[in-house]
């Protein structure tokens, strides 16, 4: 969360009204996790559809939004994204998809992720494709947001995903390398289970050995919790991996690895 050169507050409730206010009008972007949950997004949604005179929108995702079972930031972010999807195509306005991929906003660029998720159209090499510029973000906040907003494609054509994200693992960039791993965790966070990498994580072989030794610790730390995750149901494979590249890659960077995947295991 470092990213962010402004220094986020500690609680909600120490956050400025001005700084507060900026966020909702989507004229900065939050500067960490407190912030990020402290934005009003229907606030935001109203704002930014007045910018783009597409006010005309506000109500049927405002109905959307009231009528879930659970209100909370990432199941609002998804309706609004799901709306603007909706209302994009029923009123033919494409450019209110670049308006929302490309606006100064984090919440934002979120919802344009989740435009990419529930296309029905697409197939998972279109999906990975178009969500790719938002895996690279310079924001935690839509890195994060754009592998939830495609986890269930990636779930439906696993084998295919783990193909194309193997791909990935050789990005220079490490934020595309890290979404290779968080995005088919087999637990995952704030998501569904992966049941098939559960019970078969040797599936994603070829995106674990081609990290076992990056030099981004933001990357190690995906790829022991991948680890850690498939310990719980198959602490057979983690430990025969740990161990062979304990042989193959005994640098400091496996290490790490290791020591976060064996986490559980070692308790």
């Amino acid at each position: 969360m470092n990213e962010v050169k402004r220094k986020g507050a500690r609680s909600i409730k120490d956050i400025p009204v001005l700084v507060l206010e900026q966020l909702n009008k989507g004229e900065i972007e939050t500067a960490n996790l407190i912030e990020w949950l402290a934005v009003n997004q229907t606030k935001l949604l109203e704002n930014v559809l007045r910018e783009s005179n597409r006010m005309e929108y506000l109500e049927p995702i405002l109905m959307d939004i009231r009528n879930l079972k659970k209100q909370t930031v990432n199941t609002i972010n998804e309706t609004i994204g799901t709306g603007i999807l909706t209302e994009s195509i029923l009123n033919n306005d494409s450019d209110i998809i670049s308006t929302i991929s490309n606006h100064k906003s984090d919440l934002v660029r979120c919802w344009s992720a989740y435009t990419i998720g529930k296309k029905s159209e697409l197939n998972i090499e279109e999906v990975l494709e178009q969500i790719q510029f938002l895996a690279a973000d310079k924001h935690f906040g839509v890195r994060e947001i754009s592998w939830l907003a495609i986890r269930s494609n990636i779930l439906n054509n696993l084998e295919k995903s783990l193909e194309i994200l193997s791909e990935w693992t050789s990005s220079k960039d490490e934020n595309i390398r890290r979404f290779a791993t968080e995005a088919t965790r087999p637990r995952g966070v704030w998501c569904e289970h992966i049941e098939e990498l559960k019970k078969r994580p040797e599936l994603a072989l070829k995106i674990l050995d081609s990290l076992k030794s990056d030099s981004s610790k933001y990357v190690q730390n995906s790829v022991g919790n991948w680890l850690n995750d498939a310990s719980k149901t198959r602490p057979d494979f983690v430990k025969n991996l740990c161990e062979r590249w304990k042989r193959e890659s005994p640098v400091k960077e496996t290490l790490y690895i290791i020591k976060k995947a064996l986490r559980t295991i070692e308790k």
